[in-house]
C-alpha cells in the first residue's frame, strides 16, 4: 500500500507490504529495514535499523496521534479514503465505542464524567503507564454512558474504561 504522510510539518512517501504478521517498507522510495508488528490494539512493536521501539497509534478524526517514548506526534494520512478502507478495529466511528486501555497502568487523572457530551478526540482520562502519562481520547462525538475507572485505580491492558455512545 501507498500513501503520502504529513509528520512534523513534513511529507513523506510511504509504501509497505505486509508479510505474515510482520511489516516490510519504504520511505520516499528507498527500503527501509523496518518491521513491525501490532502486539495489540493500538501498540506496535517497531524494529528500525536494527533499534526496537514500542508506538502506540491513536485515531483522532482525520489524523494519527502517535506515540514513542516520551515523543508525540500528529500523522496526517494525505489520502484518508485508503487509510479507512484499510484500518481494521476502528473503522466503525458509529454507534456505541468501547474505549478500552491500550496498556498496563495507573488513572491519575479522570477529565469526564457519565452523561458528559464529547467530541471525538476529546480527552476522557488520563493514564500513567511506564512512567508516561497518557491521555486517552474520546473514539467519537457524542455521551459517555458510562466510564467504569476512577481516579487512582490501576487498569490492564484491554480492559474497559468507558463507554462512548
Amino acid at each position: 500500500m501507498k500513501v503520502e504522510i504529513e509528520i512534523a510539518g513534513r511529507t513523506r512517501a510511504v509504501e509497505w507490504t505486509r508479510s505474515g504478521d510482520a511489516w516490510r517498507c519504504a520511505l520516499d522510495g528507498l527500503p527501509l529495514d523496518a518491521d513491525a508488528l501490532e502486539i495489540s490494539p493500538g501498540n506496535f512493536s517497531i524494529l528500525l535499523n536494527g533499534h526496537s521501539c514500542t508506538v502506540h497509534v491513536e485515531e483522532t478524526g482525520e489524523t494519527l496521534r502517535v506515540l514513542t517514548g516520551p515523543r508525540e506526534f500528529v500523522v496526517t494520512i494525505r489520502d484518508p479514503r485508503l487509510w479507512r478502507r484499510n484500518r481494521s478495529a476502528a473503522a466503525q466511528a458509529e454507534g456505541r465505542q468501547n474505549v478500552l486501555a491500550s496498556m498496563p497502568g495507573k488513572v491519575v487523572r479522570v477529565l469526564a464524567k457519565a452523561g458528559d457530551s464529547v467530541k471525538a478526540g476529546q480527552g476522557l482520562l488520563v493514564v500513567e503507564a511506564m512512567k508516561m502519562q497518557n491521555e486517552i481520547r474520546s473514539p467519537k462525538s457524542g455521551t459517555i454512558e458510562r466510564l467504569l475507572v476512577s481516579e487512582g485505580q490501576a487498569v490492564n491492558a484491554g480492559e474497559l474504561l468507558a463507554i462512548v455512545g
